[in-house]
């Protein structure tokens, strides 16, 4: 079962969104469906990431280098 949600955009985005949609063979509803699933990943994962900073911060790992330093 579907819900059915309604936005507006601003003037021409609906076209562009149209565009990029045909441009991956999708509707229009699975492209913006799918950019709000990634939307949400994004959102997860930056607050995972804001959750273990201070921890990695303890372990004096501040940059991917740290990190690859201390798996050897």
């Amino acid at each position: 079962m579907h819900e059915v949600i309604t936005i507006r955009v601003p003037k021409g985005s609906r076209r562009r969104l149209e565009a990029r949609a045909r441009a991956e063979k999708l509707t229009l509803s699975q492209y913006v469906r799918r950019a709000l699933d990634a939307e949400e990943l994004l959102g997860a994962f930056e607050a995972a990431r804001a959750d273990l900073m201070p921890q990695a911060r303890t372990q004096g790992i501040y940059t991917d280098e740290d990190v690859f330093e201390t798996e050897s």
